[in-house]
């Protein structure tokens, strides 16, 4: 009987060290999940700046217009802000951007989009 009793309680001290084990890795992944809240807070950060940037260069109507285009074309609306938070940080802005000049900027990033086009031409048989 004894022996059962000292197998018995093997078998439970075990079990129990194997919970706390993957308690332990689970500790881990919270690890894991502060790293991720971690990076989510600095993305957060980030488009916080640039808001801010964005807010302090562009008129109201600029804005505007930029968050219609976003709402149409997300990737060239980004496009767009990251070329007007690229002048503003070399020091290319001298003014606002109002309306006028956002289309400027329209046109140009749509004329170096247009000069990427390829067609290929396949031989007829």
């Amino acid at each position: 009987k004894k022996m059962d009793d000292d197998a018995e309680y093997e078998a439970i001290k075990q079990r129990r060290l194997a919970e706390l084990q993957r308690g332990a890795g689970g500790a881990g992944g919270a690890g894991g999940a502060k790293q991720k809240a971690q990076e989510e807070e600095r993305k957060n950060a980030q488009e916080e700046y640039r808001r801010q940037i964005l807010v302090s260069i562009l008129t109201h109507e600029a804005k505007e217009r930029i968050s219609r285009i976003a709402l149409v074309k997300p990737d060239k609306a980004r496009r767009v802000e990251d070329l007007i938070i690229q002048l503003a940080q070399r020091g290319g802005l001298a003014e606002k951007i109002d309306e006028p000049k956002l289309i400027a900027l329209l046109e140009q990033l749509s004329e170096k989009k247009k000069e990427t086009k390829v067609t290929i031409q396949r031989k007829r048989v």
